[in-house]
């Protein structure tokens, strides 16, 4: 079983910063990929950002080159660095934690809300 806590979030003004930050916890195999999706009201779940345990990230377009997502992998913790955030960026972004080696496993978070708005 994996515990996962996320914290960060809240509300920002329009090209402003805002950070994330996701602990699991419970057994984490070294070869867990971990992300963030993000859902906006009316609209599917949606991969943000995501990073390997070898430190390979992949992005969605519409927030590459504002967003940067890191790994603690110690600490077990991903962190989304947000910048230049824009009104479409407003969503609920859930943390996730998934494994597909040798043990299958697919975590998510309670999700934290991100509203971006003047």
């Amino acid at each position: 079983q994996v515990q996962i806590v996320e914290s960060g979030g809240g509300l920002v003004q329009p090209g402003g910063s805002l950070a994330l930050t996701c602990l699991a916890s419970g057994r984490i195999f070294s070869t867990t990929v971990m992300g963030w999706y993000r859902q906006a009201p009316g609209k599917q779940r949606e991969l943000v950002a995501d990073i390997t345990s070898a430190g390979i990230t992949k992005y969605a377009t519409s927030v590459t080159g504002r967003f940067t997502i890191s790994r603690e992998n110690p600490k077990n913790t991903v962190y989304l660095q947000m910048n230049s955030l824009k009104p479409e960026d407003t969503a609920v972004y859930y943390c996730n934690v998934r494994n597909r080696v040798v043990v299958s496993y697919n975590y998510w978070g309670q999700g934290t809300q991100v509203t971006v708005s003047s």
